[in-house]
């Protein structure tokens, strides 16, 4: 698909949109606490999240991918349930945070959500307290990876089966 020192591209045009459906993964923040500040140093110029393909959006309806950063109270849930259900398909949702994937140090208050699959589908959960930059990005990569995967299928014309959903430690 490369051609060294050329400025020409040959390739199957859904190779090419699967390509770009997995390098350009718009994304809806959802920072919360302790966790959006990994998140926006993951996005800042160290480790460059936009060399991903990443891109923050301010508005769901041009997000891809919801990350979902810090712990959820009760009240906020609805809302960012109606955020999920503006995203156009296909979307995907991380969760980042051990409060965002079960709750955290607040598991126990009636205040707190048990993490973000209770009211949507999660994809990847990256684990840690806060999780490092590193972990954000390497949830990224597995998700690109599945994105592709998943256009393969489609492009075989056979539903993909449901995958289980990535763990990042």
């Amino acid at each position: 698909m490369n051609v060294p020192g050329g400025s020409i591209l040959v390739a199957k045009l859904s190779d090419v949109v699967g390509w770009a459906r997995k390098s350009s993964m718009w994304s809806l923040t959802f920072g919360l606490s302790c966790c959006a500040i990994e998140m926006m140093a993951t996005a800042a110029s160290r480790y460059d999240l936009d060399r991903f393909g990443v891109m923050f959006r301010a508005t769901p309806r041009q997000a891809d991918v919801m990350i979902v950063a810090g712990w959820v109270s009760v009240k906020m849930a609805p809302f960012i349930k109606r955020l999920y259900d503006q995203m156009p398909e296909p979307k995907y949702v991380i969760a980042m945070g051990g409060c965002a994937s079960a709750g955290g140090p607040y598991r126990d208050s009636i205040t707190i959500v048990k993490g973000v699959d209770q009211f949507i589908p999660v994809d990847v959960y990256i684990y840690g307290c806060p999780p490092r930059p590193e972990n954000l990005i390497h949830g990224i990569i597995k998700l690109q990876d599945r994105i592709q995967e998943q256009h393969k299928f489609e492009k075989q014309g056979k539903p993909m089966p449901k995958p289980d959903p990535i763990i990042v430690q």
